[in-house]
């Protein structure tokens, strides 16, 4: 089944971009932004007039990756399932 792409015009800070987006994604991309959006505001009130505007973008972007690894650190389920299955052979060796 193929996609079906849409123009859509987002507004990040200062910049204007149009970017083509699966129409059942538009949503997600609009509150990409809107978190990017409030990132750089928060860090550009912060050090505007202090660090230059590239630092402070930066700063904003590595805030976002952290908090995404910390998200997907918290939803890995691997190493629970490691632990269970560990504890389930140890609990079937008992029990021999």
């Amino acid at each position: 089944m193929e996609e079906t792409l849409q123009n859509i015009n987002l507004h990040i800070y200062d910049t204007d971009i149009n970017v083509k987006v699966p129409r059942e994604k538009e949503e997600q991309w609009r509150k990409a932004v809107q978190l990017i959006n409030n990132k750089l505001n928060a860090y550009f009130a912060a050090y505007k007039g202090v660090k230059n505007s590239t630092e402070i973008t930066y700063y904003a972007m590595i805030d976002i990756a952290l908090t995404a690894i910390a998200e997907s650190e918290r939803n890995n389920t691997s190493k629970l399932s490691d632990i269970l299955s560990q504890l389930s052979s140890e609990v079937e060796t008992a029990m021999k």
